[in-house]
């Protein structure tokens, strides 16, 4: 388990965020120069050069919106300039992609990004931009509503690119597009004018994910662990009930694949933070607000637990908690993770995507004068944090196209190198954005948020 460090402090972090900006800068600034958008976006490094996955294009928000993290730090106006012209030229037409299930990653580490930084004052305010912007979040956040699975129990959730019988823990972060769209006003209209709630269709959609992908240790099934994650929950199509689970890129549907895990704690801590800014009587028919926000609680300490009880000493998970390898690792749950093993590959993109869960989760309970749980939390992601922000996560040569190290997209379908030392998009964006996080908590800032407080 995570051996976390209770004296870290955010300022202690101060020269690993700093250090890590200057990176990514160097390294984004000519992965932009150099790529040809045409070819699809970067997803993943061979041999520390960038390279496309044709699976679905989910990363292009990632790329684009790097750069605007960075100028939130450095103020560097190249940076926002190159940022809004790949936006421009190249994110509209996720806009109105009915076919995934991506929005919130793509969409709001874009425009969501740039509306952000128009409301700090970061950025000039422009009254066509500002409109512009909302508008396109209104627009995604509606079509990803769109994408909807009637369940028999009168429930219903946001089907995968797999289809319709397709339920992926991923999408809780792409709850952020209901969630903005909604906060602008936005509904989903269809047959007969009939109005949906994007809220509501969130809460539905967040309360089928806790029922289905997550355990809680009350026996649903032989291994049912409180906080173990199922990547997928498969539904019959024609009837509307559950059938099983699965995983399209974990080990075993009873296994917990990790940076499904990372996307749970991360997606219902922030989510967390969006419930607080709304009001009551938005719930209804839904639910009360205080139970909702309980039900989201636990499910977020829930995934934070066992993420602490079943990833190695510094925080950084193999890619799986089944994986077949693992027990040729002796006491690995003890030791920091070995990137270089011989047996099973870790999963640096889950760390940093956990500890900004962990972070925001901490905050969250401190605010709530729950002391002693939210400092574990905020303890537990700064350590997970520390040492992702180190070498040999942390790519410090100039050379290598990719900023954190020994990340993992699709292990059962071969395209990872055992110890190979790659990146991923979604990995450099998300400690870009653990990193911001941390900065900002450092220096008493707010922590930036998805959503217009």
């Amino acid at each position: 388990m995570i051996k976390i460090d209770y004296k870290l402090g955010f300022r202690d972090l101060n020269r690993q965020v700093r250090n890590l900006v200057d990176l990514s800068a160097s390294k984004i600034q000519l992965l932009l120069k150099t790529w040809d958008m045409r070819q699809g976006s970067p997803v993943i490094t061979r041999d520390g050069v960038y390279t496309t996955r044709s699976w679905t294009d989910w990363t292009s928000g990632f790329f684009f919106g790097i750069p605007l993290l960075l100028f939130d730090f450095t103020g560097d106006r190249s940076l926002l300039e190159e940022a809004k012209k790949g936006i421009k030229d190249f994110i509209p037409a996720h806009l109105t992609h009915f076919g995934v299930h991506d929005h919130g990653f793509i969409v709001i580490s874009t425009y969501g990004n740039l509306l952000r930084l128009m409301h700090e004052n970061k950025i000039g305010h422009d009254e066509m931009e500002d409109q512009l912007y909302k508008q396109a979040l209104k627009v995604s956040g509606a079509i990803q509503a769109a994408r909807w699975m009637h369940l028999c129990n009168g429930s219903g959730y946001i089907y995968s690119f797999c289809g319709r019988h397709s339920l992926f823990i991923d999408t809780i972060r792409s709850l952020r597009s209901l969630a903005v769209a909604h906060q602008l006003g936005q509904p989903l209209l269809l047959e007969d004018n009939q109005k949906i709630s994007l809220f509501h269709r969130l809460l539905i959609h967040a309360e089928t994910t806790a029922r289905y992908n997550i355990y809680f240790g009350e026996g649903r099934d032989a291994y049912d662990v409180r906080g173990r994650v199922a990547q997928e929950a498969i539904f019959n199509v024609d009837t509307g009930k559950f059938r099983c689970p699965s995983t399209q890129q974990g080990y075993s549907p009873y296994s917990t694949w990790t940076r499904g895990l990372a996307w749970a704690l991360c997606g219902f801590a922030e989510q967390l933070e969006f419930l607080e800014n709304v009001e009551e009587s938005e719930f209804r028919p839904i639910g009360e607000k205080d139970a909702v926000i309980a039900r989201f609680l636990n499910v977020a300490k829930a995934t934070a637990d066992f993420y602490i009880n079943n990833t190695p000493a510094d925080g950084i998970p193999y890619w799986d908690t089944g994986a077949p390898g693992l027990y040729n690792i002796k006491d690995y749950l003890d030791l920091p993770a070995d990137p270089l093993n011989k047996y099973e590959p870790v999963d640096s993109s889950a760390a940093v995507i956990a500890a900004q869960g962990f972070i925001r989760l901490g905050n969250y309970l401190v605010q709530k004068e729950q002391t002693d749980e939210g400092e574990m939390y905020l303890r537990a992601g700064l350590t997970v944090a520390r040492n992702v922000f180190s070498e040999p996560y942390l790519s410090t040569n100039l050379d290598h196209q990719g900023l954190i190290l020994h990340s993992v997209y699709h292990r059962p379908a071969g395209w990872d190198k055992l110890t190979s030392g790659e990146a991923s998009m979604w990995g450099d964006y998300h400690a870009v954005e653990l990193a911001l996080l941390i900065y900002r908590l450092a220096n008493n800032e707010s922590p930036p948020t998805f959503f217009i407080k």
